[in-house]
Parts: C-alpha cells; sequence; structure tokens
C-alpha cells in the first residue's frame, strides 16, 4: 500500500476532469493531468505549446486543462509560462511516490503492442485481480490493451497465476528490474499501442485507477 493515502489527490486530479457547465465533454482525463504535472516539475516553467506536444491534444483542450488546474489550486501562470503552485509540487511528490518509475519495454512475449510503456505501482498486488480492469482502462482511451505484472521473491508474475511470463524474454526481465527498482509487492502495469504516447496514457491512466479502486476500498 502506498505509504500516503491519496484519496484526496486523486479526488482532486478528478475534478480537474470534471465538466463545469455548459462545458462539453472534456477530452483529457486522469492522466493528463498527471503528466501535465510531470512535464512542470521535470522542466519548471512550460509553455502551452510544449503541453500540446506533450499530451497530444488540442489548444483548446489544453486550455480548458490549464483552466481547471488553475481552479483547484494545481499550478499557476504568467506571460513566462505556466508552473505548478505549492499545492501542486506537494501532491505530485505524493503521487510520485506511489508511481516512482516507469519506462518503455520493446515488443515481447507480455508486451504486444509495437510499443510498449511500464509503470510501476508501489505497494498493490494484492489488489490486483485477473488484470482485466486495468486491460479496460486502456482500451478505453484506444491502446490494444495492457498487461499487469505483479513482483514477488525476485521475479514478476501473472496475477493470479504462479508462473513466470518473462522467461523467454530474460533481457527484458533484467532491464525491468533494474529500470523500475521493484520490491515485492508491487505492480508494474504496461501499456501497449500503435504510438507511443498513447501506450504511455494508457499505463498512466491505469496505475491511477488501480490506485483509485484501492482507495475507495481502504
Amino acid at each position: 500500500m502506498p505509504t500516503n493515502r491519496l484519496h484526496q489527490i486523486i479526488r482532486t486530479l478528478a475534478l480537474v476532469t470534471d465538466r463545469y457547465a455548459p462545458s462539453r465533454i472534456l477530452s483529457f482525463g486522469l492522466a493528463h493531468v498527471f503528466k501535465t504535472m510531470q512535464l512542470m516539475e521535470n522542466n519548471g516553467r512550460i509553455s502551452r505549446a510544449l503541453l500540446m506536444e506533450g499530451l497530444g491534444l488540442r489548444e483548446g483542450s489544453i486550455k480548458t486543462l490549464v483552466k481547471h488546474m488553475k481552479m483547484n489550486g494545481l499550478i499557476d501562470n504568467s506571460n513566462a509560462g505556466m508552473w505548478l503552485t505549492n499545492k501542486g509540487k506537494a501532491m505530485f511528490a505524493k503521487l510520485q511516490s506511489a508511481i516512482p518509475a516507469e519506462m518503455d519495454v520493446p515488443k515481447c512475449s507480455i508486451a504486444i503492442g509495437r510499443f510498449n510503456h511500464a509503470i510501476l505501482v508501489k505497494g498493490l498486488a494484492d489488489n490486483i485481480r485477473s488484470g482485466i480492469e486495468q486491460r479496460d482502462v486502456a482500451i478505453k482511451i484506444g491502446a490494444v490493451g495492457a498487461t499487469t505484472l505483479i513482483f514477488r521473491d525476485g521475479r514478476f508474475m501473472m496475477p493470479e497465476r504462479n508462473q513466470n511470463p518473462l522467461k523467454k524474454d530474460p533481457q527484458v526481465r533484467v532491464s525491468m528490474i533494474k529500470n523500475l527498482k521493484p520490491d515485492d509487492s508491487d505492480v508494474v502495469i504496461i501499456g501497449s499501442a500503435t504510438d507511443r504516447r498513447t501506450a504511455e496514457m494508457a499505463a498512466k491512466s491505469a496505475a491511477l485507477q488501480t490506485i483509485a479502486s484501492h482507495e475507495r476500498h481502504i
């Protein structure tokens, strides 16, 4: 389980993605909010153009996203760009403690997309059922699917199965352990898609939904 209770943070991210009447249906979700915070944390002040490039959203959607994040106290802006507020920085730090690492994964026996992106979720292995929930979240945003792994006793396993799915891909296994640095009971979700951005957003969406589902039941 994440060391910090994240229910309030997830609730705030959800508020950012809520429609404010009479606005039309929004084209961004939790993963876009998280990615925006990530870009600002890594780059400091960023431009609207950089957000458009990083998120793959049109200018109108970026304007709405920025407006909603500012309304919830997460970011501030000026003519020089946009940046995280102290509240935004504190929230992102807690999110990053629960989702501390990610990486691209080559196509292999468990990552079937042309592009695959893995993200680590701390300590939630006991909350994973079959992995279907994570797959459905990924498909909903346009990915071809998602693979969920749990890490126990120094190896990756499929949920509810005592097997080693990376037995035929030792180089991928070594790379994932090196870059993600999983501990016992951690979860790795791999989003697979026909383009890199969708694979990344699928993995992020499934990870955030996994945390949100856990928080609803504690």
